[in-house]
């Protein structure tokens, strides 16, 4: 039931040991370069140092891991044995998992229950999964270190690469062809130790991180089937009668407070009401007229200029939209008639450049001609001289 694949680590890492100090003549006897051991067998200790540590936490998560299984098969052996919600059971039980993060996990889950419980059942209860979650398996796994180890040792390898070249290129200090061929030794011990930790390095970094996710990646499902049976068996029911009562009961003073207020309202006599607002709004009337008389008859003598104004106005637009339809059709004449006078001069000019290449043609062949009749009178001149 155990996910114990981190085991595979230590047989590879005594492997690999065993390899690093037979090439450099550990069991035979005849090490030739001792800082090439020291610096190998140094790497290797730092990398097992890694490999307890992570063993460790993966010893730890496995027992939570186990612990939800164990968890899960009493669950379902407990549900075929009871009818109904398994949570009056689980709701003051102790040791449900006989693992103390997760019983810890678990009490505070019920202490979170117990102040939503009321007289007719749970208000307003959570999720168990917001206590035990794939968080509390990444911290009882140290998924902070795990997680950095794969990159620290492929880092590892590279660091070795680097020192390894290093330590054959200081050793390299040879100026001829007779003093290179003896230091081409510490250069070939510095390349081995470069090779030799890149080598492992990122073979136990590969290893460790396929191991490192297979582990983790069953922990997270054996702690899903775990969360959906409590969800489905034993998960507290909800029960809202309460709040909904409170709520309807709100709701019914509100309204009775509101139909109550509108009675208020329409009591009295409502055909004395609506002879009072007549003779306010009389009254109100004859008191306009009386007062604003005179205003009131300037006032529609100023609409009555105002709406001459705003014929006047009217035709004057009219008037201007003529004049500036008629200056667009002068603007359009204007611009054919440029058209036409730009296409004329485009023509005169191809015809004058056609004219421009005929004289070039024309000053060629006259110069020509006259060179050939130059050269033929001197010509004429030296035969008679």
């Amino acid at each position: 039931m155990r996910n114990k694949l981190y085991v595979v680590l230590f047989p590879l890492y005594v492997l690999v040991f065993g390899f690093i100090l037979y090439i450099n003549g550990v069991f035979s006897g005849t090490v030739t370069s001792p800082s090439n051991l020291i610096i190998n067998v140094g790497f290797l200790i730092v990398i097992g140092i890694l490999f307890v540590i992570s063993a460790s936490c993966f010893i730890r998560l496995n027992r939570c891991s186990d612990a939800l299984v164990d968890a899960a098969d009493r669950l379902w052996k407990e549900q075929k044995e009871n009818d109904g919600s398994l949570w009056e059971l689980y709701a003051d039980r102790k040791d449900v998992f006989r693992n103390s993060v997760l019983d810890e996990a678990f009490k505070r889950f019920q202490k979170r229950m117990a102040r939503c419980r009321t007289k007719t059942g749970y208000s307003d209860p959570c999720d168990l999964e917001e206590y035990i979650n794939e968080d509390l398996l990444d911290r009882v796994a140290s998924t902070h270190y795990n997680s950095a180890i794969a990159g620290t040792l492929t880092g590892l390898g590279i660091l070795g690469t680097f020192l390894g070249l290093s330590m054959g290129l200081a050793s390299f200090n040879g100026n001829d062809i007779y003093t290179i061929s003896d230091n081409v030794g510490p250069l070939l011990d510095g390349m081995k130790v470069a090779f030799h930790t890149s080598v492992y390095g990122i073979f136990f970094s590969l290893v460790f991180n396929f191991i490192y996710r297979s582990i983790m990646a069953d922990a997270y499902e054996k702690l899903a089937e775990f969360t959906e049976l409590f969800r489905e068996y034993a998960a507290p029911g909800v029960n809202r009668a309460d709040e909904n009562g409170r709520a309807m009961l709100i709701y019914q003073a509100n309204m009775a407070n509101s139909m109550k207020a509108i009675q208020e309202l329409l009591r009295g006599n409502a055909a004395e009401q609506v002879k009072g607002v007549d003779a306010i709004v009389k009254r109100f009337v004859g008191q306009m007229s009386q007062t604003l008389g005179t205003d009131f008859e300037m006032l529609g003598r100023s609409l009555n200029y105002a709406g001459t104004s705003q014929e006047q106005s009217a035709r004057a637009y009219r008037e201007m939209e003529t004049a500036a339809r008629q200056l667009q059709e002068a603007n359009r004449a204007t611009l054919r008639s440029l058209e036409q006078l730009l296409r004329r001069q485009e023509e005169l000019g191809k015809k004058l450049e056609e004219q421009g290449e005929k004289l070039d043609e024309m000053s060629d062949f006259l110069n020509d001609e006259i060179t050939s009749q130059l050269y033929t009178f001197n010509q004429m001149r030296e035969t008679y001289e």
